[in-house]
């Protein structure tokens, strides 16, 4: 492990996390960030972000869990944030297939087995990692329990055919153009730069909205634009294989709100459905951001969670 930045906005005087690198088995360098809290005696949350995310946008997220008695250790996935970008166009979000993600997260169980992290481990997955997440879960990963917020387990492709979007995510690879950004709302740069806070599908919530557009700003090297063809089309086939897999033997809550635009509001609920020891909390007024809405929407996720988390045996 070798030590790597963590920033903070000016006037932000939490405790910064410790970040630091490391290398997957394939050569890509990842960025993980550590809250360790000063008494993390309930154990450590393995927090999965979703697609364009970084480990500083879940600062206040894991301070909050850092004071409920949990250890929070996180990753920028590969393509995106502080880790390695997978092409020589650093702003897609892009990914050569799916299961190269499983490889961030062995790299993730590594970093808190050397670190000795305090048991018993738990997931928090959101977006993207909830997608990660269910594979990773699949693969035994070793948590108790998992949280999961407006998880990708399909996407929500409006009034477009699916056979389109295969089709044409095809053809975009078989001309050399897979790593370019596929069409999409908010497609050509930071999503948070490139709509309105009125217009956006993230949260109510002003103050964390202006938070991100603040962060996309000062900090442009640790944003991502859309998602590439290649990444849409491994994507949807992931999801398509979750599909058909059984649920995993674990307790899990699965939340996402009723306003859900970005991911599959109808996967999430089918997955939950046949869960068996899986809660499923659907927030009334709640966009694509659980953690990151209006105060009493993100206190009614956030208190779910931890007690979730609490009841690990």
């Amino acid at each position: 492990m070798e030590p790597a930045p963590f920033r903070q906005l000016p006037g932000d005087h939490g405790r910064p996390a410790r970040a630091f690198r490391v290398r997957a088995d394939d050569g890509v360098h990842l960025r993980l960030a550590l809250w360790e809290g000063e008494d993390p005696r309930q154990g450590t949350i393995l927090l999965f972000p979703g697609r364009t995310e970084y480990a500083e946008k879940y600062a206040a997220v894991a301070q909050e869990l850092n004071a409920a008695g949990y250890a929070v250790l996180t990753v920028d996935w590969r393509g995106q944030g502080l880790s390695d970008r997978l092409q020589d166009d650093p702003l897609p979000g892009h990914v050569g297939d799916f299961s190269d993600y499983q490889r961030d997260v062995i790299e993730m169980v590594v970093a808190g087995t050397d670190l000795d992290l305090p048991r018993p481990w738990h997931l928090l997955a959101h977006s993207m990692g909830g997608c990660i997440g269910l594979a990773a879960l699949h693969a035994e990963l070793p948590v108790e329990r998992a949280v999961f917020s407006a998880p990708m387990w399909g996407i929500r492709l409006g009034m477009i055919p699916h056979w389109f979007v295969r089709g044409a995510t095809h053809l975009a690879s078989r001309l050399g153009r897979g790593g370019r950004v596929a069409p999409q709302r908010g497609g050509a740069s930071s999503y948070v730069l490139d709509d309105s806070f009125n217009a956006n599908l993230l949260t109510h919530d002003v103050d964390n909205w202006t938070r991100m557009v603040r962060e996309a700003a000062a900090w442009p090297d640790l944003t991502i634009a859309g998602a590439s063809y290649d990444w849409v089309a491994k994507a949807l086939a992931e999801c398509q294989r979750l599909a058909q897999l059984p649920a995993p033997d674990l307790p899990a809550l699965i939340a996402a709100g009723d306003e859900e635009q970005i991911v599959s509001l109808p996967a999430i609920r089918e997955l939950a459905g046949r869960w068996e020891g899986a809660e499923f909390l659907e927030v009334a007024g709640a966009r694509h951001e659980l953690m990151m809405e209006i105060p009493p929407l993100r206190q009614t996720f956030m208190e779910a969670a931890l007690a979730h988390f609490r009841a690990a045996g």
